[in-house]
């Protein structure tokens, strides 16, 4: 008898101070990732396809291109009102459709930029303080997301400060072209909607009356 409580006592020994190492091992979430968490990265795996419209109005001038993207190919499928549509892979990118991938770029990286946080390889973060948002003028956690100057991409060097609730949901943004201290571009993110999963603002209000914004949004998972 005595050698079963010692075999019970030895099981129960091992597995606490397994559970105890466990334990010790969660890494702390950046704030990068938790942003993404935050936004439903946790289902970014599952995701087949994303399509798409980046549209753009300013006063009485409409704009707007429509993608649909294949994440795990990275074909690319793109039209417009003017263009008929157009087919590329971005392994594959020659000088004709450069200019065309940049725009995929852009459109992108405004729709899923919680997600860029942690896809973006070179980027560097501040750390987290409360400042005073510049459209709401209310208090907020903010973070500086600055990429390389010689990091490669359409352009690199570029600066974002982000504007973010406790629940980790962007709010708003001053993007600073070069790191420059100026802002380029201050606008909202809002009217979050949920796609498979996927928490996305699909509204950009801009103090000047620019407005981005995007439709026909569909993921398709695996």
């Amino acid at each position: 008898m005595k050698n079963v409580f010692l075999i019970i006592a030895i099981a129960l020994f091992v597995s606490c101070k397994q559970a105890s190492k466990n334990i010790t091992e969660v890494k702390e979430l950046s704030v990068a990732e938790k942003i993404a968490n935050a936004h439903g990265y946790e289902h970014w795996k599952n995701v087949s396809k994303i399509e798409f419209t980046f549209n753009v109005d300013r006063d009485s001038s409409h704009t707007e291109r429509s993608w649909i993207w294949k994440p795990k190919s990275n074909d690319v499928s793109f039209w417009s009102k003017k263009d008929s549509i157009i087919y590329y892979n971005r392994g594959q990118i020659d000088s004709a459709k450069i200019n065309i991938d940049k725009s995929f770029i852009n459109d992108k990286f405004w729709l899923l930029v919680p997600f860029q946080l942690v896809w973006d390889n070179g980027t560097s973060f501040s750390e987290p303080i409360i400042s005073e948002a510049p459209i709401s003028k209310t208090k907020m956690n903010k973070v500086t997301l600055t990429y390389p100057s010689d990091g490669g991409g359409y352009t690199p060097g570029d600066a974002y400060d982000l504007y973010y609730g406790d629940d980790f949901l962007i709010k708003e943004w001053v993007f600073r072209r070069g790191n420059n201290e100026k802002p380029s571009i201050v606008n909202t993110f809002e009217n979050y909607k949920i796609y498979n999963g996927l928490k996305l603002a699909t509204e950009h209000k801009m103090a000047n009356g620019m407005n981005i914004h995007f439709t026909n949004i569909k993921v398709t998972l695996e």
